[in-house]
């Protein structure tokens, strides 16, 4: 009986620190996603207009390297319903092949234009292969997504570096999914 009772206070404490942990998890991507929106708004203005009138959106923050022939990078972070206010934490990995040397970090805001782009990236992940390229808008485009990439119909993506909006973005080799611990 004894040990039955110590094993339910062990097991309800750890779920508890696992619950607060995930919370401190939670808190920190969206105290980033905040931090991103801002800082985008702060180098493209427009952009706002695009978020807030956009069916949803994603912001990842990012950390990758390359070293010598091979890298990787990985992130979090959450994607909104605007409708709904529903958020969906998520992870995302990539991998990159060639020759290089480099260590990289970056955030990425996704513009989801109707629901169904949004609900596949958020329930079926995403996955953009090698041959995958990002395209800068153009002026018939409208003035809200300027300094974005169109990286599908439908579906923008603006990359924000420490120097502020990058002129180019690659997606190669990168995966997006559902974080099972923080949903």
């Amino acid at each position: 009986m004894r040990a039955a009772a110590v094993f339910l206070a062990l097991f309800l404490a750890s779920n508890i620190a696992f619950a607060d942990k995930a919370d401190q998890q939670r808190q920190e991507i969206q105290k980033m996603e905040k931090d991103t929106l801002a800082k985008l708004y702060s180098v493209q203005p427009s952009a706002k207009r695009a978020v807030e009138g956009a069916a949803g959106y994603a912001v990842f923050s990012n950390f990758g390297m390359k070293i010598l022939f091979a890298g990787g990078g990985s992130g979090k972070g959450v994607a909104l319903d605007r409708k709904t206010g529903q958020r969906t934490y998520m992870k995302m990995g990539e991998i990159q092949a060639g020759v290089g040397m480099g260590v990289k970090k970056f955030r990425i805001v996704f513009v989801f234009e109707s629901p169904d782009k949004l609900n596949a990236f958020v329930h079926q992940g995403w996955e953009f292969g090698g041959q995958t390229t990002a395209a800068a808008t153009t002026g018939d485009q409208g003035a809200a997504l300027q300094g974005a990439m169109s990286v599908s119909p439908g579906v923008w993506m603006y990359q924000l570096t420490d120097q502020g909006l990058a002129a180019e973005a690659t997606v190669k080799g990168t995966k997006y999914w559902k974080d099972t611990d923080l949903n």
